[in-house]
């Protein structure tokens, strides 16, 4: 992650529901924004021209769908997923090593000719997730640290590429599996901002510090008066604190 400026390591969520939201919101950075998210809302309003308008911008994509099926299914998505040319999408882990080698498998086999890899990362638990959920809905006995921690295990064993994680999961993440084994982190807000659904956040400085390598941010930037300025404001306080 050394050679990607702090900039390159922001994915900015577009959290919208139309290809015209998305492409005006777009157009506010002023030809700053280089990585985006685009989520389940956006994909399912404005399907694969999204894609291909976004990329034509010459902007990388995050396709957060959490693919979470059985492996043939997720296979094969995968393969759909890997033509589009996107530089990262996700897999539920709690699907468990055989669904993320297939999804993995299906990459390698859908590649064409020169291009580029595109990240798998696996979900660990949703940063709305806390331990009380955890233990009383979903009906994990475990603390909400060693189920990450596990779960980021059996995503590098499938050969993934990382995890989507709280912030405050990362160091333990990076001790388990590596400081190579990359970290996709959402939650992230200001400190005394409104927090939404989101139980466990940081600040995008925090989430920095504590070994994070790529940040996703919504609504703190995109309902911003100026999105543009307000990006390159974090920019700026990640890199006084971080780099200085």
């Amino acid at each position: 992650m050394n050679n990607l400026s702090i900039r390159d390591r922001i994915i900015v969520a577009l959290d919208v529901p139309t290809e015209k939201e998305a492409l005006d919101l777009v157009a506010r950075f002023e030809g700053e924004l280089r990585f985006v998210k685009v989520g389940m809302e956006l994909f399912y309003g404005a399907g694969y021209p999204i894609i291909e308008k976004l990329q034509k911008l010459g902007i990388k994509i995050f396709l957060d769908l959490k693919l979470h099926d059985i492996p043939n299914t997720v296979g094969r998505a995968a393969a759909q997923l890997t033509k589009m040319g996107v530089e990262m999408f996700n897999v539920h882990v709690a699907g468990g090593i055989q669904m993320m080698e297939e999804a993995r498998n299906q990459i390698e086999k859908n590649l064409a000719v020169g291009q580029k890899r595109p990240l798998l990362i696996g979900v660990t638990q949703l940063t709305s997730t806390d331990e009380k959920i955890l233990h009383e809905q979903i009906g994990i006995p475990y603390s909400m640290e060693a189920i990450v921690t596990h779960y980021a295990k059996l995503a590098k064993k499938a050969g993934l590429d990382g995890v989507v994680s709280s912030p405050l999961d990362v160091p333990k993440i990076k001790g388990a599996c590596g400081i190579d084994f990359l970290t996709v982190t959402p939650g992230i807000r200001f400190l005394n901002g409104d927090h939404h659904d989101q139980k466990r956040i940081t600040t995008p400085e925090q989430a920095f510090q504590f070994g994070s390598d790529y940040i996703v941010v919504g609504r703190m930037i995109t309902e911003a008066k100026e999105p543009a300025k307000q990006l390159e404001e974090i920019v700026r306080n990640v890199e006084k604190q971080i780099l200085n």
